[in-house]
Order: C-alpha cells, then sequence, then structure tokens
C-alpha cells in the first residue's frame, strides 16, 4: 500500500512557527509532527509514502532521507506552483501504482486504517473519506451518509437549520487511481470543492468511514497546543522517551532539576534540559532539548521548542516558544500566546491575548504591558 501525504502549505494560521518550518514539521513532543503520520501509516502495512512538497521542501528530505530509519520508503515531489490538494496528487501519478491513501499533513490521528482499506474494498466505491464528528457542524463542510455509508451530498458550513448530520471530512481517503485521470494536469484543483463534488454528480460510487477515533487539525496555536495537552493525558496512543521520575513526569537525558525545583505532571522534558531552584514546571509542559528554565519561574501549559532560556521569575501559561526563544527576568507569556524562532524578549514584559512575535525581534525591557 502507497501513501500521499500533502505538505506543501504554508502553514498561515500557525504562524510564526511555520516562516522558519513547515507545519508537518513543527516539534510534536519533541518530534517533528510528520513522524506521527508516517509512524501510523507504517503500522498499518503502508510501504511507500509519497510526500507532496512545495513550501521548505529541503527540510523534509533532510529529516527523512529514504525513510529507511522509519521502515517505509519516502518519496518527494515537489510542486512548481500551487496546485491544491487534488493537483498535488495528480502531481504525483506518475509514482501511483494502485490503490492508496491520501493525507493532509496537518492532521493528527489514530485512526485505524487497516480497517479504513478494508471497508473501502468491501463497499467496492471508487473514493472512501474518513468521517469524524464535531460539536459545531456549521464551521466545517459536512458529509450525510445514506443507510449503505454511500455519500449523497457535500454541505459546506451550512447554517444550523440545513444540518442533517455532525459527520464531517477529516482529511484522510482512499481512492482509485482512475479517479485521477478526472483531474486536469498542472492546475490547482481541489478534493473538496471540485473532484468530490463532480464525482457525487455523476453519480461515481463513494463512501464515508465514520470513525471515532482521535482527530485533530494542528492548523492552529491553539489547537497545536491542545494536541500537546491530549497526548500528554493519553488520549491516543504514544511512546514516551525519557525517564518517568514520577507518575506521568518524562525526562530526558543529561537533564538537571534542582532538589528545590517542582515538577508536576503530566509533563515532558527534553534531554539537556536545567530547571533552577524555586521553579514550578507544572501540568501540561513540554520543553525541548537544551531549555533552561531560571530560578523562581512558574510554567503550566508551556510548549518550549529546542534551546529556550527563560530568565528568573518568569510566568508562562499556555503559550508556544520557538526555538532559541531567549526572555529576560519577570516576563509573563499567557493566553496563547506565540513568539517565533529566535526571539528576544527583555525583562519586565507582559506578552498575553494571543500576541505573535515574528522570527528574530528583540523586545526592549518594560516595552510591552497589557
Amino acid at each position: 500500500m502507497q501513501a500521499v501525504i500533502l505538505v506543501g502549505g504554508q502553514g498561515t494560521r500557525l504562524r510564526p512557527l511555520t516562516l522558519t518550518t513547515p507545519k508537518p514539521m513543527m516539534p510534536m513532543m519533541n518530534r517533528p509532527f510528520l513522524e506521527f503520520q508516517v509512524n501510523l501509516c507504517r503500522r498499518h502495512g503502508v510501504e511507500e509514502i509519497i510526500l507532496s512538497t512545495a513550501y521548505l521542501p529541503q527540510v523534509f528530505q533532510s529529516h527523512f532521507g529514504d525513510g529507511s530509519r522509519l521502515g517505509v520508503k519516502m518519496i518527494y515531489v515537489t510542486e512548481e506552483e500551487p496546485l491544491d490538494t487534488c493537483g498535488a496528487v495528480k502531481n504525483v501519478e506518475r509514482y501511483i501504482r494502485g490503490t492508496f491513501l491520501v493525507f493532509n499533513g496537518d492532521v493528527l490521528t489514530d485512526l485505524d486504517l487497516t480497517n479504513l482499506i478494508a471497508f473501502h474494498r468491501e463497499k467496492g466505491g471508487k473514493a472512501t473519506l474518513y468521517l469524524t464528528r464535531v460539536e459545531d457542524p456549521t464551521a466545517y463542510g459536512l458529509v450525510p451518509l445514506d443507510r449503505r455509508g454511500r455519500i449523497v451530498e457535500f454541505l459546506e458550513k451550512p447554517s444550523w437549520d440545513q444540518v442533517t448530520t455532525d459527520l464531517i471530512n477529516a482529511g484522510t481517503y482512499v481512492l482509485e487511481p482512475e479517479l485521477l485521470e478526472k483531474v486536469p494536469e498542472g492546475e490547482p484543483y481541489s478534493f473538496e470543492r471540485q473532484l468530490f463534488p463532480q464525482l457525487l454528480e455523476e453519480g461515481v460510487p463513494m463512501y464515508g468511514f465514520p470513525s471515532e477515533a482521535y482527530w485533530m487539525d494542528i492548523g492552529t496555536p491553539a489547537k497545536y497546543l491542545q494536541a500537546h495537552y491530549d497526548i500528554l493525558r493519553r488520549r491516543l496512543p504514544f511512546r514516551f522517551e525519557g525517564r518517568e521520575i514520577k507518575p506521568s513526569v518524562w525526562v530526558g537525558e543529561g537533564t538537571e532539576i534542582h532538589p528545590e525545583a517542582a515538577v508536576f505532571g503530566p509533563t515532558v522534558i527534553g534531554p539537556g534540559c536545567r530547571i533552577e531552584a524555586h521553579a514550578t514546571v507544572s501540568s501540561d509542559c513540554v520543553l525541548g532539548p537544551g531549555c533552561h528554565v531560571g530560578e523562581g519561574c512558574h510554567l503550566e501549559g508551556a510548549v518550549l521548542h529546542e534551546g529556550c532560556q527563560v530568565g528568573a521569575e518568569c510566568v508562562l501559561r499556555s503559550c508556544v516558544l520557538s526555538r532559541g526563544v531567549r526572555l529576560g527576568e519577570r516576563v509573563h507569556v499567557s493566553d496563547r500566546a506565540v513568539l517565533g524562532e529566535g526571539v528576544r524578549v527583555g525583562p519586565d514584559n507582559d506578552l498575553r491575548c494571543g500576541i505573535r512575535v515574528w522570527p528574530g525581534a528583540d523586545i526592549p525591557p518594560e516595552t510591552l504591558k497589557f
């Protein structure tokens, strides 16, 4: 079985994090997010993965290489111009040899792909869409089914009086290769807005596969944080690395925690970190390799990428610090604030209310207060 993973987007909703790193390569639990999808595919018998790249394509190949480290074969195809979701798959058509999977590159799931593929083959359709349930159907495109599981309609962001289901397209498909004959070559083309509605109009059999599997689109800071919290709280399978020094607290090799510091789970602290005296690392924190947390700091629900330096008496709550961020003393960062790579913040600043600071910015002392 082959899988095509669409990783060409610029991840604009996750800026400034994605200004220096493609969204599928963003750290998730201290490993590139895309490894979650690659490992899921491998566990369910996928032997070859085709990455459709566009934005910062070299980042993918330099990390994954030929894929052998993760037990798969990796093929890379780069778009010269944006081709949208279906156009990107058309662009890799020459590598596709039979029934294949398609993934959006920003979806975290533990979907049983084996069951999805078996369902597709049992129904004998040309396309099967993984569907998930949501609380607010009006914010998504809905996919009503008949009693046999066949798709009967696509409803794009309906009003409440139009809602007939809570099932949405979850961005994972099983497709037959002949469908790509309907897709124009070298042009932007969308699964959601063009190919799937066209197939429905032509009477081509398409089926929906509803599943209660975990599902999260990590495309915003809030969802990126929530995905970390859900993994920490074991809402989907994950193999934690490092040593579990107390219940749900994992610490990497070479990390030093001062005897007068406090760490509470669930929390992951990567290798080579240092937590100083009287600092508190509370629940739902993930610290990347080489982070330093100064004396008297308080962290809760904070995600720090590699090499962050946090000065004394800082408070970090529900925020993301990208690689190499440096905070002076008594800096407060909270309320889903996001600091891009290499940001420097002088002492006595207060960053909250979802503020986003672009990579390399240098904020002088006592500049921002909310």
